[in-house]
């Protein structure tokens, strides 16, 4: 009988990395879904707050399209759950992608609860995080366009603190364009 914890050839470790990674970015760009929901829901609550406080008289209750991430969520729970079910395997690095989302949710969660207290300048502050989960997300499945993203995102933060407060909604809604939804369009792409 074999013994199934044996160390590792030095070839046999890069090969069994080199097949998680590859596991990741087959399962990653199966999930382009997660980058075109959150890409089009996240831009069209900026462009949504700036089209309230800018051509409307409802100003006051712009922030309330954010509540689109509620179901947006729901979507991804389930969506999530019924992808896990179907892949089977899940890698190593699956769950580190996985966690480091949800530690990017965590990170800016508190920022949209409490977006009143400082003027709905939200994406000043939550584009970094979410730069650093794009950026990272791309040197993991070594995709290129994610790695873009992550920029996009770090530089639109930085910019968020140099326009307006009504402006900062229109870099969101860049930011999210080009910083989720070409990258997820190129991720489906890639899987068809």
């Amino acid at each position: 009988m074999e013994n199934k914890n044996q160390p590792l050839d030095p070839r046999q470790s890069l090969d069994l990395i080199a097949s998680m990674i590859s596991q990741a970015q087959g399962n990653m760009s199966s999930s382009s879904f997660y980058f075109l929901l959150w890409g089009w829901v996240i831009a069209f609550c900026n462009f949504g707050m700036y089209y309230f406080h800018k051509f409307t008289n409802y100003a006051a209750y712009a922030h309330y399209v954010w509540l689109l991430g509620i179901p947006a969520s729901i979507i991804t729970v389930i969506y999530s759950m019924r992808q896990e079910k179907s892949k089977g395997a899940i890698t190593h690095l699956d769950k580190i992608m996985m966690w480091l989302w949800i530690g990017m949710m965590i990170s800016i969660f508190p920022t949209w609860m409490f977006g009143d207290k400082i003027n709905w300048m939200v994406n000043a502050i939550v584009l970094m995080p979410i730069g650093t989960a794009t950026f990272v997300s791309g040197i993991v499945l070594r995709f290129k366009p994610l790695l873009v993203g992550g920029i996009i995102f770090w530089i639109s933060g930085v910019l968020c603190y140099i326009v307006s407060p009504l402006d900062q909604f229109i870099v969101g809604g860049v930011a999210m364009i080009l910083g989720y939804l070409v990258p997820g369009y190129m991720l489906r792409n890639k899987k068809q």
